[in-house]
């Protein structure tokens, strides 16, 4: 028998229809999922005169639970550059890479002070680290080399130490055409789809977003079919974020500003559906797109712009996956590399990397619309922010 595309097409549809019922059913009969309030934040800093900063290195914040206000308990000054950081999500662990030294660092996690103390360190594989992702099931650690154009890949042990490298593999293809930003690959992130099953890379220089599942046995990465995606040429894929839970994903590109929309098969392909600008069209000034994020709920996509110095609020169609654009919100600083929301997503941070501020802002969960409110963290260069 021969099926048509438009039966395969309307059959797909209808799973989609019915998974998004049961999700609507079961919010509407127990509220938003519980998620703990944030005990800790931890901050990477970058530090050094190469890259024009002025950070001290990785921070420790005990959060109070009353006020919110975030109170310092440890600076470790001798983890120098600290750049992206990742939670074991099985153990009371944090992993830092630290791209002068060309290390990743695994750190005990104190449960009752936040404090972090040192387990082991291990070469990146390659130089300048940029990106740390923990797969979900907490057996591998994933490390994005930004300038060697590779992915290495660490086991992890049962006390959250890292182990010899199973693997690294380097990113080929055609570069990218911005003379300067796309010289060779550039891999800025390595990220784990929710999942576990795959493990996704955006390449900057080469606009490709290669996709990979780790092989439990020997912790080797296995291309997927097809190995990777093409970005639109010139966008420089920065970084990706995954909905919660439907087969939807979307990209920040960084040199055209844009956001697109991806559907993420169960096969592990990424289908682009929709590209839309990650700034104001009323904006004419130059700037790079930075981070992307998304609500727990999954109604919304958060995505930052260096040099509008905004967060693009968009929200999310959960029936086809594609964005609308909700409003634009001044970070209150200059070049917010990161945007981080809490555990429970009713706060956005924004991590000002130029004006060596933390600003905090308030979600609004029907809206999405972010207000900021008035409190703000003094941290030098900041470029990473996670919660435990």
């Amino acid at each position: 028998m021969v099926v048509s595309a438009a039966t395969i097409a309307a059959a797909a549809g209808d799973r989609l229809a019915a998974r998004k019922q049961a999700l609507d059913a079961a919010r509407s009969a127990s509220g938003p999922p519980a998620r703990q309030a944030a005990r800790f934040a931890y901050v990477g800093s970058f530090a050094t005169s190469i890259r024009g900063a002025r950070g001290e290195g990785l921070s420790a914040y005990r959060i109070d639970p009353e006020s919110g206000r975030w109170a310092r308990v440890q600076l470790l000054s001798n983890v120098v550059n600290p750049g992206y950081l990742a939670l074991d999500p099985r153990r009371p662990v944090l992993y830092a890479v630290q791209p002068v030294a060309n290390e990743v660092s695994a750190f005990a996690i104190n449960d009752q002070t936040g404090e972090l103390a040192l387990i082991n360190r291990r070469p990146s594989g390659g130089d300048d680290p940029s990106h740390v992702a923990a797969d979900p099931a907490g057996r591998f650690l994933a490390v994005a080399n930004y300038v060697a154009g590779s992915v290495e890949v660490l086991p992890i042990n049962a006390d959250g130490s890292l182990g010899a490298p199973t693997d690294v593999v380097a990113m080929k293809g055609e570069l990218g055409p911005h003379r300067t930003e796309q010289p060779g690959p550039h891999p800025h992130q390595c990220q784990f789809e929710p999942g576990g099953r795959f493990l996704v890379v955006p390449d900057k220089g080469l606009d490709r977003l290669f996709v990979f599942r780790i092989d439990g046995t020997t912790g080797r990465l296995v291309p997927a079919d097809p190995p990777f995606t093409r970005t639109r040429s010139g966008a420089g894929p920065r970084h990706i974020a995954f909905h919660p839970t439907l087969p939807y994903a979307w990209v920040i590109n960084e040199l055209d500003s844009t956001v697109t929309a991806y559907r993420f098969s169960a096969a592990g392909a990424l289908e682009p559906m929709q590209i839309v600008p990650s700034l104001p069209s009323t904006y004419t000034g130059n700037n790079t797109g930075a981070a992307i994020v998304v609500s727990p709920s999954g109604r919304f996509v958060y995505a930052s712009n260096r040099g509008h110095d905004s967060v693009a609020i968009l929200r999310v169609d959960e029936s086809s996956g594609m964005l609308s654009p909700a409003g634009w919100e001044s970070t209150k600083g200059s070049t917010p590399r990161c945007i981080a929301l809490d555990p429970a997503g009713t706060r956005l941070f924004a991590a000002n990397q130029r004006s060596d501020t933390i600003v905090e802002f308030d979600v609004d969960q029907a809206t999405g619309a972010l207000a900021a409110t008035g409190r703000i963290v003094v941290a030098n260069t900041p470029v990473c922010i996670v919660f435990r």
